[in-house]
């Protein structure tokens, strides 16, 4: 998941080096939603591996 928001935040910065607008914004918040919910799933991972070692 996180190759993915790398990639949209590649392409969100080509766009916009080229002048498309629309698809540099379109990207880059695809990008950002892949990212969160990267930290989400990791943070809820990390958690569970934690608190599974403990019992």
């Amino acid at each position: 998941m996180l190759y993915w928001a790398l990639v949209f935040l590649v392409v969100a910065l080509i766009a916009g080096l080229f002048g498309f607008g629309g698809i540099a914004s379109a990207s880059a918040g695809i990008a950002q939603i892949l990212f969160f919910v990267f930290l989400v799933l990791l943070v809820a991972s990390l958690l569970m591996h934690f608190l599974r070692r403990r019992t």
